[in-house]
C-alpha cells in the first residue's frame, strides 16, 4: 500500500494576553475568484466528508479540539492518515480525486476551517460520497 503525500503547512501562531492569531491563506496563495471559506463543527466520535472532488481544491485546518483526517484513493490501494489538532495548528490541502474524512476522536467540539476553490454550487456540487 502506498501512503498519499498531503500538503501540509504548519502555521506561525501569534500570541498573547488576548488569545492567538494564526493566518492561514492568503490572496495571492489563492488563484482566480475567492472560493468558499466555512467553520464546521463535529461533535465527539462523528466524522465529517466522506466524499472527493474533481475539481474543487479544499484545504483544512483544525483549530479547535482534535481529530484524525484519513484520505483514501477510490481503490483503496493508497491511504495515509494524519492527527490534526488546534495544539499544532497546521493547514492540509486534500488532493482531488482522493476520498477524505475527518473524525472527531476528542472529548470536546471539533472545530474546523474548511476553504474551498470555489463556492458550493448545488446544481454542479463536485462532490461524490463514498
Amino acid at each position: 500500500m502506498k501512503k498519499i503525500n498531503l500538503a501540509t503547512k504548519k502555521l506561525k501562531v501569534h500570541q498573547d494576553q488576548r488569545g492567538w492569531l494564526a493566518e492561514i491563506l492568503r490572496g495571492e496563495a489563492v488563484k482566480g475568484s475567492f472560493g468558499q471559506l466555512l467553520i464546521t463543527v463535529a461533535k465527539p466520535g462523528f466524522t465529517k466528508g466522506n466524499h472527493y472532488h474533481l475539481r474543487k481544491r479544499e484545504w483544512y485546518c483544525v483549530v479547535g479540539g482534535r481529530g484524525e483526517l484519513s484520505v483514501w484513493s477510490k481503490d483503496g490501494k493508497n491511504k495515509t492518515k494524519l492527527q490534526l489538532s488546534s495544539e499544532e495548528l497546521m493547514l492540509v490541502e486534500m488532493p482531488k480525486k482522493y476520498f477524505h474524512k475527518i473524525t472527531n476522536n476528542g472529548d470536546e467540539d471539533l472545530v474546523l476551517v474548511v476553504y474551498l476553490s470555489e463556492p458550493y454550487n448545488p446544481d454542479n456540487p463536485d462532490t461524490f460520497y463514498e
